[in-house]
């Protein structure tokens, strides 16, 4: 009975995440509805498998779960920049031309390196719109 109860919330909640992943009105509310999803999934394979007496399905649950939380950094990160891109390299380039990275810094020793590190402001983000 219990289990029962527990499976009907989580169907409602992923329904009520479908629902919000249709109605957007970002990409970013819909990723976030697509992530509440998967995890809503993950709960339901682990409910049903005590329900059914069946302990071992907790690990498919997990699994699931890690497979939900790469695919939504891949794809956050396919939004965020455009591109997979071919490694850290890019990443890097990509966010320091987008100014979430502070300048190089420049070799005048360590005391200089301190220096632009606490010199360095942070960008202003909800000033426009994304780059």
């Amino acid at each position: 009975m219990m289990f029962g109860a527990a499976m009907a919330g989580i169907l409602i909640t992923m329904l009520l995440a479908l629902v919000r992943a249709a109605l957007g009105p970002s990409v970013y509310d819909r990723l976030l509805a697509a992530n509440m999803f998967g995890t809503k999934t993950m709960m339901l394979i682990a409910v049903s498998g005590f329900w059914q007496g069946r302990p071992e399905w907790l690990d498919l649950a997990l699994v699931y779960a890690l497979v939900n939380f790469a695919s939504m950094v891949a794809v956050l990160k396919y939004v965020r920049f455009g591109s997979l891109g071919d490694g850290v390299a890019d990443t890097e380039a990509a966010a320091a031309t987008a100014g979430d990275l502070p300048p190089p810094l420049e070799s005048t020793g360590s005391w200089g390196a301190v220096t632009q590190i606490k010199n360095w402001k942070p960008p202003h983000y909800g000033e426009g719109p994304m780059p």
